[in-house]
């Protein structure tokens, strides 16, 4: 399936310069994101993941689906003073600033095999400071898939040594 058909291309947001590539148009065609979702499923499976994390909130409308279908648990990757519990977090670099996120200090245990599913990898940074939260935790990170990939960003070099699988490629 084409998946790009359905992306629509939002120039200047968030901010001045920046061509947002909007994934809203996917997520309305029942068939796609069907389609989507099951070629993510099996790449998780291929790794034996018994927990999802995915970061907010795109990665929400991704993981959580994903992990529904393997029937395992996911763990939501938060921006700082949104989860109730005691947390740990870790700063980040977006392609337009900086941010932290941050994830309950017990979301993970010792031998979980997790994939972080997003919906975008750009400059990485995201999915470098969701590893470095898991790992600190003490789980393994087998694998890492997203929708879209802004290859012109180099984002795969921040996350080298963990295989990625993206559906649509820009």
């Amino acid at each position: 399936m084409d998946y790009k058909k359905l992306i629509a291309d939002v120039p200047n947001f968030p901010i001045e310069g920046i061509l947002f590539r909007d994934i809203t148009p996917l997520l309305q065609n029942g068939e796609a994101y069907k389609n989507a979702i099951d070629e993510l499923i099996s790449f998780c499976k291929e790794r034996n993941a018994t927990v999802i994390a995915g970061p907010e909130s795109r990665g929400f409308i991704v993981g959580c689906p994903v992990a529904y279908g393997l029937g395992v648990g996911f763990v939501p990757v938060r921006k700082p003073g949104k989860l109730p519990r005691e947390t740990i977090e870790e700063e980040y670099a977006l392609e337009y600033g900086t941010n932290k996120l941050a994830i309950h200090a017990d979301a993970f245990k010792k031998g979980d095999r997790v994939v972080l599913v997003d919906d975008l990898l750009a400059t990485g940074g995201t999915l470098e400071a969701t590893i470095k939260l898991v790992e600190r935790c003490g789980a393994e990170v087998v694998g890492i898939c997203c929708l879209i990939e802004l290859e012109a960003l180099n984002g795969r070099d921040a996350i080298k040594g963990y295989d990625c699988k993206t559906l649509i490629k820009y």
